[in-house]
């Protein structure tokens, strides 16, 4: 674990549901004077105590160490708003569609910012009958390669997983695709958006 909860974090929160600190310790089944420690830096609470206080605050136990409560806010899924997780550890890719917290072998990860590609992350975009066929134009060795590839339309996403040793290639079907993802296990993601062309002509877009 990357993080734990701080004295800053459990009165904020405690401010926001409007508890004493009084009022926060009896429901931990400690001493107000234990809350005032935690949350002037002089004292921690234990790891045991972790789950009942995410509980009295109303929250995870993943936000409380986040230092934040999300609520879900999204109605509907708005690919838009998607957000990309990927665990440096294990290599686990997260989509979701709009905020979260999201933890993996221990680690709450960020959200991946996209950028724009550079000269050695170029994509290349082709159209064959009703399919993007989709290459990257790099090094596919076991410290250095391109680990996933990414379709995003209004109604979903198309994954393809790469590995070290493969080809840096996939096919996604062309429906309302709005946009491509590719993610370099070194230099992070990249993305760049779709412009729909006649059949069989070369779109490249980077």
């Amino acid at each position: 674990m990357d993080r734990y909860v701080t004295g800053a974090v459990i009165r904020r929160l405690r401010e926001k549901k409007k508890m004493t600190q009084e009022e926060l310790a009896e429901k931990l089944y400690v001493s107000g004077k234990t809350v005032s420690k935690w949350e002037t830096g002089n004292g921690l609470p234990d790891i045991s105590l972790l789950e009942p206080l995410a509980k009295a605050l109303d929250i995870s136990v993943i936000e409380l160490l986040s230092g934040d409560a999300i609520r879900n806010r999204n109605k509907s899924a708005n690919m838009a708003k998607m957000k990309i997780y990927v665990c440096p550890v294990c290599g686990n890719v997260i989509q979701a569609a709009g905020e979260a917290v999201v933890s993996c072998c221990g680690i709450v990860l960020p959200p991946q910012e996209a950028e724009e590609a550079d000269e050695a992350h170029q994509l290349r975009v082709e159209i064959v009958e009703d399919e993007y066929y989709v290459s990257v134009s790099h090094p596919m060795e076991k410290g250095h390669y391109i680990s996933f590839l990414m379709a995003v339309s209004d109604q979903g996403t198309q994954f393809v997983k790469l590995y070290p040793e493969g080809a840096a290639e996939a096919r996604f079907k062309t429906g309302r695709v709005k946009k491509l993802y590719w993610y370099c296990n070194r230099h992070g993601l990249f993305s760049c958006p779709v412009f729909r062309r006649a059949a069989n002509v070369p779109s490249i877009r980077a």
